[in-house]
């Protein structure tokens, strides 16, 4: 029987304040520089296909294939992250992040620019993948919290940043600066990071690689064919996909209940806890980041607002879920994670249903009003619910488990941002859908009723979607006592 590998170094009370400083500010700068980049691209893609002389539905996958590769590729990079050490596997994301952004300023084609994007997205799986176990890592159970609300506050104010600079960035200085952003950024992180974070390897089990060849393919199909679902509509091809990617799953789950080292360990999922606050984090991003599409086409095609102008009307619940991270994470750490992250769903669920009680007369003060309503759910949920999942998981598969935790989540994304397309395309022409997310038309008449129809449909949805997130996170039961808030017992 192979050997238990020993638990990660803990850092001495001397070394913990830099060492944990130096984490929680790169795990924190990565988050934001993600976020900008998801948001400042979406406001780009219009003249991006008007300079590449590029097709509406190729200009869509520059952020298609970015939220793929990240899907299929979070969970093998989480895994790297503990074989050959986490600090080297993020400080190689953002390396990674930040050539493939040069490259993506430098691109001569959209066709460039969505392999530029692929290679972007490797280096945005690998920082996912190992930044919940860098902070698992350098920080003792009862002050996680604290640090996820951190990461969460990076992600709201980069996706404010996003929405301010897109628009002033792509007039003032061009389409290609919205990647140029980047390089400052990657470099500093190098340079903060350098000899700063752990570069503990884990030479004591070999990678997984059946494992990580079926999931890959498992993902890759589903993900594709519900791409191409999306595009062109339910075909022979994209079903097949569908089936095949659908198919491989449970030789995916077999083949991991016997490896000795697995690189996801099912075994872990049997956790109550673990195993619902994880599928909790994919229905919250499934239900939840399609309403976001689903209000942005809104006030785009039924208002006829330009993307800033659109986006600029969230900026207010980004403002307060960047506020209200920190300090929920600081409650989650007392062991109340079960009672946030449920009240967090709640908050989105509310603002879901008020969302879909807009039609094209509603007053447009409104959205900023609900949208402070999502802020305060986003800042207790992230921060509380990442707790519990990494709290629940053994020191050995922190990496896995984050990485498990991020490809759910992305999984989630890119499964919305399909099902805002789709339910788009049910009930407008699929070449129209494209122009309203794009910003560059907007709908009037017959034409506008049928489409806000099925926006209200797809948002009744997304808050079944999320009944079934409140559900799980409930469920989870309440945090262990007699013991520090979310620290696992050693297994």
């Amino acid at each position: 029987m192979a050997e238990t590998p020993p638990a990660p170094r803990t850092p001495t009370p001397a070394e913990r304040g830099p060492h944990e400083l130096a984490v929680l500010f790169l795990t924190t700068l990565g988050t934001l520089m993600v976020a900008v980049d998801t948001t400042i691209v979406i406001l780009a893609l219009p003249t991006i296909g008007r300079e590449l002389s590029a097709s509406l539905s190729l200009v869509v996958w520059v952020i298609l294939a970015y939220l793929l590769v990240v899907a299929v590729l979070t969970t093998q990079l989480g895994r790297v992250g503990d074989l050959l050490g986490r600090g080297r596997s993020y400080l190689a994301g953002f390396t990674v992040f930040t050539i493939g952004s040069g490259a993506a300023g430098f691109a001569p084609s959209a066709e460039g620019l969505v392999a530029a994007r692929v290679v972007q997205a490797v280096g945005g799986a690998l920082m996912v993948a190992n930044s919940g176990a860098l902070i698992a890592d350098a920080f003792p159970a009862h002050r996680r919290g604290r640090a996820f609300g951190y990461t969460a506050l990076g992600w709201s104010v980069g996706a404010v940043l996003g929405i301010l600079l897109g628009g002033l960035i792509t007039t003032a200085l061009g389409w290609r600066y919205v990647f140029f952003i980047n390089l400052p950024i990657g470099l500093l992180a190098l340079a903060v990071g350098w000899g700063r974070l752990p570069s503990d390897a884990r030479r004591d089990s070999g990678f997984d690689v059946p494992g990580f060849l079926l999931l890959g393919a498992a993902l890759s199909l589903l993900c594709y064919g519900a791409i191409d679902f999306a595009t062109y509509g339910l075909d022979v091809t994209n079903l097949a996909y569908l089936l095949a990617g659908v198919a491989v799953l449970p030789a995916f789950v077999g083949v991991e209940l016997r490896q000795p080292r697995p690189m996801v360990d099912l075994r872990e999922l049997r956790q109550r806890r673990l195993g619902f606050s994880l599928l909790a984090a994919f229905f919250q991003s499934l239900g939840y980041l399609a309403v976001v599409f689903l209000l942005t086409m809104y006030l785009q095609g039924i208002r006829g607002l330009s993307p800033l102008d659109a986006s600029v009307l969230l900026v207010p619940g980004y403002l307060l879920g960047a506020v209200a991270g920190p300090y929920m994470g600081r409650l989650s750490d007392r062991g109340v994670t079960r009672h946030l992250a449920s009240a967090g769903i709640l908050c989105m669920l509310i603002a879901v249903l008020a969302y879909a009680q807009l039609d094209a007369a509603t007053p447009l003060y409104w959205v900023p009003v609900i949208s402070l309503v999502t802020g305060v759910g986003n800042g207790m949920f992230y921060p509380a619910n990442n707790s519990a999942i990494m709290s629940e998981a053994s020191p050995r598969t922190f990496g896995a488990i984050a990485g498990l935790r991020g490809t759910l989540g992305n999984v989630g994304t890119l499964l919305s941002f399909v099902l805002a397309l789709t339910i788009a395309a049910a009930s407008i022409p699929r070449a129209v859908a494209y122009e309203v997310f794009l910003g560059t038309t907007n709908l009037t008449g017959g034409v506008s009723t049928d489409f806000l129809n099925g926006i209200h449909a797809a948002l009744y949805g997304s808050a079944l979607v999320l009944v079934v997130a409140l559900a799980l996170s409930w469920g989870r039961g309440e945090d262990p006592k007699g013991r520090a808030p979310g620290l696992s017992a050693a297994r």
